[in-house]
């Protein structure tokens, strides 16, 4: 049997590595640990860009990664993207679940850069870099992996 490789967030896992240093363990992102077709790939972009845990919470506005404190960190945010992605094609993982509305990981939906909790239409600065070289982006809520017997 082929063994398919995902990247995950690190923090869906239990690893205490939000901007809060808290974890954020989902159970079905747990459960795939059980299975043996998959080799999971723990990842948290924003630690591989250099940001500590914790760190000041960030949204995107726009293609600017800013801080609640107004610091630009749109490199560093850049920096875990591009680490991130080299990790998915040395690996050569197809799929990424990721934490949803992420300034990094987020997918389809994120905060509005307000830090008023409102949500609008986006990705984060990872989720968004993955889906551009072709590999899929699911948020944990929409985990609904078909088993996967090598046949597309």
């Amino acid at each position: 049997m082929k063994r398919r490789c995902m990247l995950v967030s690190a923090c869906l896992l239990g690893l205490p590595c939000r901007y809060d240093g808290k974890e954020k363990a989902h159970p079905a992102v747990c459960s795939l640990l059980e299975r043996e077709d998959l080799t999971l790939v723990p990842v948290c972009p924003e630690q591989f860009g250099g940001l500590p845990t914790p760190r000041p919470p960030s949204e995107r506005r726009g293609e600017r990664v800013i801080t609640r404190t107004g610091a630009d960190v749109t490199e560093q945010y850049r920096r875990g993207a591009q680490q991130t992605l080299r990790l998915a094609q040395m690996y050569g993982c197809d799929c990424a679940v990721l934490k949803e509305r992420s300034p990094s990981c987020g997918s389809g939906w994120i905060y509005d850069g307000s830090f008023s909790g409102t949500l609008t239409d986006g990705e984060g600065v990872t989720a968004e870099l993955l889906r551009q070289h072709g590999i899929a982006v699911l948020g944990e809520s929409e985990l609904a992996l078909p088993d996967h017997d090598g046949e597309e």
